[in-house]
C-alpha cells in the first residue's frame, strides 16, 4: 500500500518542480514559526514578572529563537548540508539578528505606543514574528542551513 502524501507534499506537488524544494521549506519554516509563536508568547507571559515587559520580551525571543533552530535543523531543512550544532546555532542567532530587530522592534513600537498591547502583549509578539518572518526564512535558507 503506497504511503499517502504530507499535507505539505499535497500543496508542493501542484507547483513546478523546481519551486517544490522551496515552497516545502517555507511551509515548514512557517509552521514551525507558529510554534516559535507559541513558546514566544508562553515565555513573554511567564517572564514579565521578574523581567517586566521588555525584557520578557528579549528573554523570550532568545528562548524561542533556540527552540526554532532546533527544529529547522531535524525538520524544515534536513535535506541541506549540516555544519556542527553549535557552530549553525551561534550562526542562526546572529544571521537572524536583521529579523530579531525588525520582530523586536515592532514588538517595542506596539507596547510605547498603545495601551492595547501592553495589556495583551501576544499582540505585540504576533505582530513582530510576522514582521520578522520573511527575513528570516531568506536568510536561514542561504547563510545557515545553505
Amino acid at each position: 500500500m503506497p504511503a499517502l502524501p504530507s499535507p505539505i507534499e499535497l500543496v508542493t506537488n501542484r507547483l513546478p518542480a523546481r519551486h517544490r524544494a522551496a515552497a516545502g521549506e517555507l511551509l515548514r519554516f512557517g509552521l514551525v514559526g507558529v510554534f516559535g509563536l507559541l513558546v514566544d508568547i508562553a515565555a513573554v507571559y511567564a517572564l514579565i514578572p521578574s523581567l517586566g515587559l521588555y525584557g520578557a520580551g528579549m528573554a523570550a525571543y532568545l528562548i524561542a529563537a533556540s527552540c526554532n533552530w532546533v527544529l529547522h535543523r531535524l525538520w524544515t531543512f534536513r535535506a541541506r548540508a549540516q555544519r556542527p550544532a553549535h557552530t549553525q546555532w551561534l550562526r542562526f542567532l546572529m544571521v537572524n539578528l536583521a529579523g530579531f530587530m525588525v520582530n523586536r522592534g515592532a514588538y517595542s513600537a506596539l507596547i510605547a505606543s498603545f495601551v492595547l498591547p501592553r495589556h495583551y502583549p501576544v499582540l505585540a509578539v504576533a505582530a513582530g514574528a510576522a514582521s520578522g518572518f520573511l527575513i528570516n526564512f531568506l536568510l536561514s535558507r542561504r547563510l545557515v542551513f545553505g
